[in-house]
């Protein structure tokens, strides 16, 4: 155990799973929001997520590297070069998606709530169905049993019945449902422009403030990013 000591701020960070749906520079950008914002994550990357990951971006992600692979990972931005972004990973910890004795795992561990991003198919109908398979499924049960904000950016097309009646019974459960899907509103230049807007969106969910896209003001072109 690691008591808070007197004077020190208990750490209370939002939990990001990221599933094995395609997406992942989705997951980098709600990371580096975070991060951006002063937030301390804690990270579940599924073993499905690591093969989707390694397919968008060549890199690996590795239980005893984590943390040069997740510099390497956000350093990127949607066109897959490297060096794009500086980010301090130091509020991140990272729990192995196999862990099932994790701090998440406990409705006792503090946390703000969690962010599946992206969240596949299968990762929906776990949840629903509070399988809790993994670390990750777990650890979104935990968020909704303990009613804490639990958002689930899903990411397929097109999406079937059984897929929507998941769907469903997470947004009766409490769940906020944030499809991975851009506007252009924002006037978006770039592929990273796009891919922000998600992230914005799933952080607009969960009240953290970012400056990932340009706000519609009620006026044509009236948009400016956020300040």
């Amino acid at each position: 155990m690691n008591p808070v000591k007197p004077g020190e701020t208990p750490r209370t960070p939002w939990i990001v799973g990221v599933s094995g749906a395609s997406g992942t520079p989705y997951a980098a950008a709600v990371l580096r929001g975070l991060l951006d914002a002063g937030e301390s994550v804690d990270l579940v990357v599924s073993r499905a997520s690591r093969l989707t990951l390694l397919d968008e971006t060549g890199l690996p992600f590795r239980d005893a590297h984590w943390q040069d692979d997740l510099r390497a990972w956000l350093s990127r931005g949607a066109d897959g070069k490297p060096g794009t972004f500086d980010v301090d990973i130091t509020g991140v910890r990272h729990w192995s998606s196999g862990d099932l004795a994790a701090g998440p795992s406990s409705g006792s561990y503090p946390a703000k709530g969690m962010l599946i991003v992206p969240a596949s198919t299968a990762c929906v109908a776990g949840v629903a169905l509070g399988l809790s398979k993994d670390l990750l499924q777990r650890a979104a049960s935990v968020t909704l049993k303990e009613g804490r904000p639990l958002v689930v950016a899903v990411r397929e097309a097109p999406l079937n019945g059984q897929t929507l009646r998941h769907l469903v019974t997470l947004d009766d459960a409490g769940a906020v449902v944030v499809p991975a899907s851009p506007a252009f509103y924002a006037g978006a230049t770039h592929i990273q422009d796009l891919v922000d807007f998600v992230a914005g969106r799933v952080l607009d969910a969960v009240g953290v403030e970012h400056r990932l896209y340009r706000r519609w003001k009620g006026e044509l072109g009236g948009g400016s990013r956020t300040t």
